[in-house]
């Protein structure tokens, strides 16, 4: 039961007891569509380029102190080498962030095309922040207000640090400017993220050319199987090209911008 009290005096729109209650639930929904926007277009992000995976993984440094630390007897030697193992994901992500941005720079001075955008967290999120950052370059974080804290990661332009409440809506800004998504080895997050690109794609739900990549051959194929799912009839074999697997950050790199050249004009602007 709603709490009508003390609002009689106060104008609607400056009652923060309504604007926290049930009632207000689609101004808070719109207003979590109409700032992005409004942000957004005042900084001329134009499309982006998203990278999607774990929030657990460490920069190669950090992993290595930690196995060090470990082998002196502060740790668990098993789980940091782990880490370590897993590093090179953040260390790919930071790179192909770097590589990309430093490409999209590149393509014009009057608008900002193709900027890497992330979750805002920690792990691949602030790799590929990192990398777009020490490439000079504006990037975007999507940050999202969960239970387990998270805080944005350092490397994200200040003015284009977002802060959602609802998965729905910020999964929305992912893939409304996406133009390109890549997808490093994760787990729920990850794996929510990267059925619903790939359905919106399957379904032609999104309209415009998306190239999906899937960094990691040796993960994603023993964690997903897809061609079984071919073989058991749930999905059709060209399904199976609507991403390509690798380890390369070479081969991810080309074949993002090979694909963004491709249809960078006829594309412009598009969206869902």
């Amino acid at each position: 039961m709603n709490d009508f009290r003390g609002r009689g005096t106060t104008k609607a729109y400056l009652s923060e007891s309504f604007l926290r209650s049930p009632d207000a639930r689609a101004l808070r929904i719109l207003a979590e569509y109409m700032e992005p926007e409004s942000r957004l277009a005042h900084y001329q992000i134009d499309d982006t380029i998203v990278f999607m995976g774990s929030a657990r993984f460490i920069a190669r440094d950090q992993a290595q102190a930690e196995v060090k630390a470990a082998e002196a007897g502060k740790g668990n030697l098993e789980e940091a080498k782990l880490r370590l193992e897993m590093s090179q994901y953040y260390e790919a992500a930071r790179e192909l962030a770097h590589r990309l941005t430093l490409w999209s720079k590149s393509l014009s001075e009057e608008e900002r095309r193709f900027v890497v955008c992330t979750g805002g967290g920690p792990g691949i999120m602030e790799a590929a922040n990192r990398g777009a950052s020490e490439a000079r370059g504006a990037n975007v974080g999507l940050s999202i207000s969960i239970p387990i804290e998270q805080t944005d990661n350092p490397y994200i332009t200040r003015e284009l640090a977002f802060q959602f409440h609802y998965f729905f809506m910020r999964k929305f800004w992912f893939a409304y400017l996406a133009k390109a998504v890549i997808f490093f080895p994760g787990g729920f997050g990850t794996f929510d993220e990267l059925f619903e690109v790939l359905t919106l794609v399957q379904t032609k739900k999104v309209r415009k050319h998306m190239p999906l990549v899937l960094f990691g051959t040796d993960y994603w194929k023993d964690v997903v199987n897809f061609k079984a799912l071919v073989r058991y009839g749930t999905i059709s074999p060209e399904d199976l090209d609507l991403f390509r697997i690798t380890d390369s950050v070479d081969e991810a790199f080309e074949h993002v911008v090979s694909e963004l050249t491709k249809h960078m004009e006829s594309e412009r602007g598009a969206t869902l």
